[in-house]
């Protein structure tokens, strides 16, 4: 079996996800066959494997750290929430139903075995295994039949680095706190602490840091600089999506929906030179946008509801009537058309009014499409034209099906598997399409950038990179600084130790 380390933070958004890719990766380069493991994920931007099974995005990242394919074992629990008190339960890589808090939380120990066992199975395959963990382990109201954090920990008999976020302040309270408000077998499982986010010259925390080993008797074994990494981000939290108010030569508006989903989707266009990517919650903040784009959603429904009640929806309106084109992806799609139904409540149930853009309809069903899929473009026109046969490659991940009426014409071709269907729809410059990915390839994205230009009578630079070499780049730039920043030898030394007292149990 492998050997584990685990990776808890103080809080969501520590710097969990990307130091566990960051060990991820410094394991690779020592030469050991490695894996990331995180039992249950709550996220809504996922990830779809080649065989059509879906896990959280940020154990597909550091899947791609350690230089091997995202499986589904390093997620086997994946929580995409459709409501303030619900979410949509997938269980390897398959939605099993939606299930209030309550409902999941009363069942939850009778998850362990399958926990377990599906660990196992991936730990069997493995040299060694990086846990990661899931908001806080303190949450004392949470800690009967965890499974995520200390229970996890204990299921894998795995070490403990606990993870501090100091950017947020606090840090030295957030860590103390965290150490005493666990039992005793929990605060032995932790072999150091970790200060995240540090900006500045880390000699002024010595005094602290030193007070801190004192107080809680746990060695700290670094401290990680502010990164300026660009790698994937699944968290709802993250400060890609602040409205940042760019302007630069073209300036795209995505909306930042209250359950986006896959936001991912969008980071190839804020790494090109010349343009502005802006997350708008707001009509005032579309900074005279040359393109807006409706995103991804869990919960369409009611995000539209939220377009419609706050202005947005007449913003869209009046700048598409101006010339602006508007693009949908996945529910963004669905929103632009003439309507949209939820007979069996796959989402929350009843229908509603779309935007009106696309002459479609969509039907939420039982049944989700999730599948990796190439395809190639139609015969399209308006502002993208210059799209037409242009190949494309990606995922779907819905459960709604539309039907284009009247005059909308299909977007593209996808083969799934060996079928072929026609996807998406386009209609007076505007365009949507169900398949997440499109702008991961820079003939797509150029497309689109040089004809925006062409519109507003500029040029733009076309310094599209290769997606895979780029992300290879990232992660070996994390692998450095997190090696030079903590005591690298001490991990493995405490992997070894908590390695022997398993084999002795």
């Amino acid at each position: 079996m492998a050997k584990v380390i685990m990776v808890q933070g103080t809080a969501s958004n520590a710097g969990k996800s990307v130091l566990v890719a960051a060990l991820c990766r410094i394991f690779k380069q020592d030469g050991y066959k490695v894996a990331p493991f995180k039992s249950q994920n709550m996220a809504l931007n996922s990830f779809i494997t080649k065989d059509g099974l879906e896990m959280g995005r940020a154990q597909a990242m550091q899947a791609q750290a350690c230089d091997i394919e995202p499986d589904v074992r390093m997620n086997p629990i994946l929580l995409k929430p459709t409501s303030d008190c619900g979410s949509q339960v997938i269980l390897n890589g398959k939605a099993t139903g939606n299930q209030t808090a309550k409902e999941y939380f009363s069942n939850k120990s009778t998850l362990k075995p399958f926990i377990k066992q599906t660990f196992d199975s991936l730990a069997s395959d493995f040299d060694i295994i990086v846990i990661e963990g899931a908001g806080s382990p303190a949450e004392i109201n949470l800690k009967q039949d965890d499974i995520v954090n200390m229970g996890m920990a204990k299921l894998a008999n795995a070490p403990v680095l606990l993870v501090g976020d100091i950017d947020r302040g606090g840090v030295f309270a957030s860590l103390y706190g965290t150490v005493k408000l666990l039992d005793k077998d929990e605060q032995d499982r932790i072999c150091g602490l970790v200060i995240n986010k540090f900006r500045g010259d880390p000699e002024i925390l010595s005094s602290g840091l030193e007070m801190l080993e004192n107080l809680t008797e746990k060695s700290v074994l670094g401290v990680v600089p502010y990164m300026q990494i660009d790698i994937d981000d699944e968290d709802s939290l993250s400060s890609r999506l602040d409205n940042k108010n760019r302007v630069d030569l073209i300036n795209i508006a995505v909306i930042k929906l209250p359950h986006i989903s896959n936001f991912t989707d969008f980071d190839p266009l804020s790494r090109i030179n010349g343009v502005g990517l802006n997350y708008v919650q707001r009509p005032d903040q579309f900074v005279n946008a040359d393109l807006i784009i409706i995103p991804g959603t869990k919960s369409t429904i009611d995000d539209l509801r939220w377009i419609r009640e706050n202005g947005l929806e007449a913003q869209i309106l009046k700048s598409h009537a101006k010339g602006t084109p508007i693009f949908g992806i996945c529910g963004g799609y669905q929103m632009m058309g003439q309507h949209i139904s939820d007979p069996e409540n796959t989402e929350c149930g009843g229908e509603i009014a779309g935007i009106g853009l696309l002459p479609t309809k969509t039907v939420f069903l039982k049944n989700k499409t999730t599948l990796q899929v190439t395809g190639e473009i139609l015969d399209i026109d308006g502002i993208f034209s210059s799209l037409t046969g242009k190949n494309t490659v990606g995922y779907e991940i819905h459960m709604g099906e539309t039907t284009l009426l009247n005059h909308a014409r299909p977007f593209q071709r996808l083969k799934r598997d060996k079928n072929e269907i026609l996807d998406g729809a386009f209609y007076n410059n505007a365009y949507g399409t169900y398949l997440h990915g499109i702008f991961d390839n820079s003939e797509i994205t150029g497309s689109i950038l040089n004809a925006l230009a062409k519109k507003k009578n500029i040029s733009i630079e076309n310094d599209y990179i290769n997606l895979e070499q780029y992300k290879q780049i990232q992660y070996d730039k994390l692998a450095d600084l997190v090696r030079n920043s903590l005591d690298i030898d001490k991990i493995y030394s405490v992997m070894e130790d908590f390695s022997c007292r398993k084999q002795k149990d």
